[in-house]
């Protein structure tokens, strides 16, 4: 598979407009905007790009990722980075830092996640989406109870806000992850299922 230029360039479009002043403005305007719009959005722009790699590409980062261990362990791990109230603060204050958020997203949460779930198997994947709903439910208690502002650009009521969606969010990932547990309806993918052969 040839580099998907036409996709590159949409996925460069794409990370263009939502850096765009207009939409940072609209986007970081709100705690809660910009953790669960914003960040999101980083990301999928990022999964998108993964589609349009080359196969050399793809097959190097598979040689060193080859359980998906790796490539969600560093999404995890990136991901944890941004949603804290520090880093979300000096986002929004420092344009350095501002363009980290900009490309580490994409490049280090988005991309390799979606390059590694289809390798990862059940266990791991169940690991992954357990400890997302954990975090959403600590993130969410600690917003939501803390008396005092956390980001110094966002409003105690904003916080407290993003608190209560962190939460619901959590609580729907645990329904969701309950019922394909209980209807047996989880696919583990087609790499995953051949390195199930090949043990």
């Amino acid at each position: 598979m040839r580099l998907r230029l036409p996709t590159i360039a949409a996925c460069v479009m794409a990370v263009l407009v939502l850096v765009s002043p207009p939409a940072r403005a609209w986007l970081e305007s709100s705690m809660t905007a910009q953790m669960l719009v914003q960040l999101p959005l980083l990301a999928a722009v990022g999964a998108w790009m993964a589609s349009a790699l080359p196969a050399s590409a793809g097959e190097w980062f598979a040689r060193r990722d080859r359980w998906g261990i790796n490539g969600l362990l560093l999404a995890s791990m990136t991901s944890l980075v941004w949603m804290l109230p520090r880093a979300l603060d000096a986002a929004v204050d420092d344009a350095w830092i501002a363009g980290a958020k900009f490309a580490t997203i994409p490049l280090l949460i988005g991309m390799p996640l979606a390059l590694s779930w289809r390798r990862a198997s059940l266990v791991l994947r169940g690991v992954f989406l357990a400890e997302t709903i954990a975090t959403c439910f600590r993130l969410g208690w600690l917003y939501q109870v803390s008396p005092q502002r956390l980001c110094s650009n966002y409003l105690l009521n904003d916080q407290q806000r993003l608190g209560y969606w962190l939460l619901v969010i959590g609580a729907a990932l645990f329904v969701l992850l309950m019922g394909k547990l209980l209807a047996g309806r989880f696919d583990p993918g087609p790499d995953a299922q051949m390195q199930g052969g090949e043990r």
